[in-house]
């Protein structure tokens, strides 16, 4: 069962309900997908067994081959590669590394060739396996590192997965849900809540994957949310009260269930009521 969590904005609490269901699962896997601002580890002390570096495919091009056609400038969908006179310029933080433009070459002048793009780590907290990444600085694209994360989590075939998404509702945050065989939208009670809670139920209305909401800071503000749920029919599976119990606990670096253990069977019935859904669906 592969489980993820996400969210239309920025702090809504998807952290703190991913590591909360992690613990709660016991055994499973924890994947640490926002690989620009990752912080599970925070909360889990993970103790770190193994490090990789992860690289992209770029094109490297023989001068000495190329005839100049700009065939593989045509190919390339994203403008990575500009032919000019007989000498191919490569825009590498444009390129996809799909491997068109190598397929596309009939004088065999480009190779693949790989680009650093981020790191990406491996660990154990208790029971848990844990993964996650880091970007490298001044990289534009995360979706491919996110992609490698999760292909080194699968090795383990693990029977549950837990995925900490990345916010928004663009391509990291497709990358990250994609495959998942149930989604989690983490929001608040708040106008901007709201806004980006109906954005992420669309993306994943698109992917065809079924969801729930856990609705964070239950209390602070109106009925907003429950609202647009009945009105959709997407079930609410918890409400987590809005508690300075909870924020003291958290700027103290410990999880949700450390400062609020009265939650545990709340994440538990969530945890059952998604693989019921999924058994009988």
């Amino acid at each position: 069962m592969h489980i993820a969590i996400a969210s239309g904005k920025g702090g809504t609490g998807k952290t703190t309900v991913a590591v909360a269901l992690a613990r709660v699962m016991g055994s499973c896997v924890l994947v640490d997908c926002d690989v620009e601002a990752p912080n599970a580890h925070l909360f889990l002390n993970p103790d770190v067994q193994n490090t990789q570096d992860a690289y992209v495919m770029i094109p490297e091009v023989d001068d000495g081959k190329c005839t100049g056609c700009g065939e593989c400038s045509r190919v390339c969908q994203f403008n990575a590669l500009a032919v000019l006179g007989k000498s191919v310029l490569v825009f590498s933080e444009l390129c996809h590394g799909c491997g068109g433009c190598v397929l596309a070459c009939e004088p065999k002048a480009i190779t693949e060739g790989g680009r650093l793009i981020g790191t990406m780590q491996w660990g154990k907290a208790g029971n848990l396996d844990f993964y996650d990444a880091k970007l490298r600085i001044g990289e534009p694209m995360s979706p491919p590192l996110i992609k490698a994360l999760k292909r080194q989590a699968e090795c383990l075939e693990a029977k549950n997965t837990i995925l900490d998404c990345p916010p928004g509702t663009t391509c990291p945050m497709v990358e990250a849900v994609g495959g998942a065989d149930y989604c989690i939208l983490v929001t608040e009670p708040t106008p901007f809540g709201l806004h980006d809670l109906n954005m992420a139920y669309q993306a994943v209305q698109q992917m065809d994957i079924p969801a729930g909401v856990i609705l964070n800071r239950a209390g602070m503000g109106d009925d907003c949310i429950q609202e647009y749920c009945k009105a959709n029919g997407i079930p609410i599976l918890l409400e987590i009260p809005h508690s300075r119990e909870i924020a003291e606990g958290y700027a103290a670096g410990k999880d949700i269930l450390s400062s609020m253990p009265s939650l545990e069977d709340g994440f538990k019935k969530v945890i059952n009521t998604i693989s019921e859904g999924l058994n009988n669906g």
